[in-house]
Parts: C-alpha cells; sequence; structure tokens
C-alpha cells in the first residue's frame, strides 16, 4: 500500500512538471512569433517570463496560451494577424 503512495506522489509530481514544461513551450512560441511577425525588437525573454508565470499562476491563461500557440502553429505571419488575433491578444499585447 506503501508503494502506491509513492507513486501515485510521483505520477502527481510528473504531471505537474510536464504542465510547467508544456507552458515554457507555448511561450517561447508565442513570443518568437509576435517578435518575428510583428515587432523585432520586442522582448522575448521578458515576454516568455511574463507568460510563463502567468501560466503557472492561471488555468484560464495557460489555456489561452494553449490555444494560441496551436492556432498560430504551422501559419504565415499574415494569416496569423486574421485567425489568432482574439486567442493570442491576451497572451501578447
Amino acid at each position: 500500500m506503501k508503494s502506491f503512495f509513492v507513486a501515485a506522489a510521483l505520477f502527481s509530481s510528473l504531471l505537474s512538471a510536464c504542465g510547467s514544461v508544456d507552458a515554457a513551450i507555448d511561450c517561447h512560441t508565442i513570443c518568437a512569433r509576435y517578435s518575428d511577425c510583428f515587432d523585432a525588437k520586442y522582448d522575448v525573454a521578458t515576454c516568455e517570463t511574463r507568460c510563463r508565470s502567468h501560466s503557472a499562476d492561471d488555468k484560464e491563461y495557460r489555456s489561452r496560451a494553449n490555444q494560441c500557440e496551436a492556432c498560430i502553429n504551422d501559419r504565415a505571419c499574415t494569416s496569423t494577424i486574421f485567425s489568432c488575433g482574439v486567442e493570442c491578444s491576451t497572451v501578447v499585447p
């Protein structure tokens, strides 16, 4: 029985870590894409830090970041502007 609780605790911590990694990947993709498409001087590192922090604290924000990243995936910048504005407007300025 003790090993069950240890396994459950490990599994729970792994899920937690996966969420952080997912948020980091989403945040990097979103912030880098904003820089590439809209503002070459945009501070990507600050954006990523802010995005990761908000994602860790707010499930709704993390969900919006995931939706934004999914929307911009494999789209040209022009298409991103028209197709992903709603999904990404609360993630990047």
